[in-house]
């Protein structure tokens, strides 16, 4: 319906939604765009980033929104590279990690049969595959908390306009300490510099962008209560790369029997968006996944 739009990404509502759509959206590196003017969910994991029908738009809607905003506190005063040419950059030398664990357990065979028939493209144009491992990493009561914070004053002046699912999950954020809240940021930041060690053996990493297949709207209304300090499965294949703070993107790579689409993730080092977008951009010239159209 458009060239492109913005979301916003917290634990994967970027990457989700274009995976469940067949599109390709972006969620960048943490600090890489500026998240002031936002409402947000949590500060410490909200990323914006473009969602478009293309790698290549993509990166043209990154080239005008990427840079560093001082007036923004989680910005980054990173270079910022010209990314529309840098998707042109050839990928025979990247190295590609598959990490099978946990992201293929527990997998809907569909979206399996689909993520293998990508692997086998991507293999044409890379160096090929091994496999690759992402520290190990739990749920962090992060944006409870967070929410929390920012929505308190709005809980006392308006209370009427928050419907009551809403407010309860936001609400449930007044129950993290600051012990707990504390401890937490600190080990945010040591998985998101022990994410780097990865990256000395591949260059980039690709998986399922989504475990699940499509929900309708009265199975995504039922709450779902994973085990204590377990990671949703609806959520899984994308909320690491909030807490790792790695730019990540989906791209479509099938339907399933019914023809909903299916997506595929790729995720890079901090600040490679250069890269994950060079790689999208490649599988999306081997294929024409992308080019499908819903007859609207």
């Amino acid at each position: 319906m458009c060239f492109g739009a913005l979301g916003s990404d917290t634990g994967g509502s970027i990457r989700q939604p274009a995976a469940y759509c067949g599109i390709t959206g972006l969620k960048p590196t943490y600090g890489r765009v500026s998240t002031r003017g936002v409402v947000p969910l949590s500060w410490s994991l909200d990323h914006i980033g473009p969602l478009c029908r293309t790698a290549a738009d993509a990166a043209l809607l990154l080239d005008a929104i990427a840079g560093y905003d001082p007036l923004d506190p989680g910005s980054v005063d990173h270079p910022v590279k010209r990314y529309s040419e840098a998707i042109l950059a050839d990928t025979g030398a990247l190295r590609i990690g598959v990490v099978r664990r946990p992201f293929f357990e527990q997998l809907e065979p569909q979206i399996e049969s689909a993520v293998e028939a990508a692997l086998k493209v991507i293999a044409k144009f890379t160096a090929g595959f091994t496999e690759a491992e992402l520290p190990a990493y739990r749920t962090l009561p992060i944006t409870g908390a967070e929410a929390y914070a920012f929505h308190l004053p709005y809980f006392n002046k308006t209370p009427e306009l928050y419907q009551p699912m809403t407010r309860q999950r936001i609400a449930a954020g007044a129950s993290v300490t600051a012990a707990a809240y504390i401890e937490t940021r600190r080990e945010l930041e040591r998985l998101r510099r022990s994410v780097d060690d990865v990256f000395s053996s591949v260059d980039l990493l690709v998986t399922p962008t989504s475990s699940l297949l499509q929900m309708t709207i009265e199975e995504g209304a039922v709450p779902e209560v994973p085990p204590a300090g377990a990671v949703p499965l609806s959520l899984r294949n994308t909320q690491p790369f909030n807490i790792f703070g790695l730019p990540a993107i989906s791209v479509p790579c099938g339907f399933t029997r019914d023809g909903m689409p299916i997506g595929l993730q790729i995720a890079g080092p901090r600040f490679k968006e250069s890269r994950v977008l060079a790689l999208a951009h490649a599988y999306q010239q081997a294929t024409d996944w992308h080019a499908r159209r819903p007859p609207v």
